[in-house]
């Protein structure tokens, strides 16, 4: 079958600028894989690159959580054939600065991803270096656009390294959350406990059975919640995770820290989002604080976890649209009336 010489895509010139044009459909190396794009998740960094933050690169195609199959291949692709049902991990690296050379890719000095530096996966089409794509068998494809929160909620557990027996505390249940807390659930975690706005998103959570407990929270009167939950868990926890990027939460997370507990800091947040902790209780309580940003090389580990079953995401998408529905399905997303939207291309 020919491929066609052009394709739609969402185009941004600019912050706020976007349109569905017509461009040109991405050439194949001799490494690369065309995936022809079935489905491509949003998720909240597309609301920052809409905004211009992220350290996006205009003109940009953007979307970094593409399912497809592929379309073609370059002479020197081994593994995959056309028809085959796949994913990408979208992290570009350099492989050559400081960090990378120790063998810590993430923190490379050019760190980007397709989708954001990069042309990505809100298009037709797209192309990836065979090393960056992963078949997938049993999941459908808009909950395959998932696998790219669960590899990054597999680096945030590769930061926990949680003891066995830990009692665990999730504010928020957008996606990432709900992955999070499934892991944790299988690895370690004796008490997983989610803490939401009333709405879809902990309606789902409690579908999944994400959490052992849930704490409903009504946005026009939270106090009543945030009390309960405090005096059911006196203690507090061994490990409070921040997925949301909010700055209100991040700033009361630490109150749900027990002494010699763990914070982390798990999201996106505005560049200007600041916290005010008390330095004196974390020293005296000796409470740590660590980060989870994005991920490499955990796809494999994702696309286990999803792909057998063990962590279940069906009913996660609950809004589907198309290219030319990307500004109602980013409109949709700040509603927060959605738990995962993908754009069907």
């Amino acid at each position: 079958m020919s491929l066609p010489q052009t394709m739609r895509a969402v185009l941004y010139n600019a912050a706020e600028q976007l349109s569905v044009k017509e461009i040109n459909v991405p050439t194949v190396g001799d490494d690369d894989v065309l995936m022809k794009v079935n489905f491509c998740g949003i998720c909240g960094t597309d609301a920052h690159i809409h905004r211009g933050g992220f350290n996006v690169k205009f003109p940009i195609v953007p979307g970094h959580e593409p399912v497809g199959t592929v379309a073609a291949v370059g002479e020197k692709v081994k593994d995959f054939k056309i028809g085959d049902r796949i994913v990408a991990d979208c992290s570009v690296v350099c492989e050559d600065c400081f960090f990378c050379r120790r063998g810590k890719p993430l923190y490379c000095t050019t760190f980007g991803a397709v989708g954001i530096q990069f042309n990505g996966g809100f298009a037709e089409y797209l192309t990836f270096p065979q090393r960056k794509v992963y078949k997938i068998h049993n999941l459908a494809d808009e909950d395959a656009t998932l696998l790219e929160s669960a590899a990054c909620a597999v680096h945030g557990l590769d930061q926990l390294k949680p003891d066995v027996g830990i009692e665990v505390l999730v504010l928020g249940s957008g996606p990432t959350g709900l992955i999070l807390a499934q892991l944790l659930k299988l690895n370690g975690a004796s008490k997983v406990a989610i803490a939401s706005n009333k709405g879809v998103k902990l309606e789902t959570a409690r579908k999944l059975e994400a959490a052992d407990v849930y704490y409903e929270i009504d946005r026009k009167a939270p106090d009543e919640a945030w009390q309960r939950l405090a005096a059911e868990n006196p203690m507090g926890f061994d490990v409070v995770v921040n997925p949301s990027g909010a700055e209100k939460l991040a700033n009361v997370a630490l109150n749900y820290v027990r002494r010699g507990g763990t914070l982390m800091l798990y999201g996106v947040y505005d560049e200007t989002a600041m916290v005010h902790w008390p330095p004196a209780r974390i020293f005296r309580e000796e409470i740590k604080i660590i980060a989870s940003f994005s991920q490499t090389l955990c796809f494999p580990r994702a696309v286990a976890y999803l792909d057998s079953g063990k962590v279940k995401v069906k009913g996660m998408v609950s809004d589907v649209y198309t290219l030319e529905q990307y500004q109602e399905a980013l409109d949709k997303m700040e509603t927060r009336d959605a738990v995962k939207i993908v754009i069907k291309t």
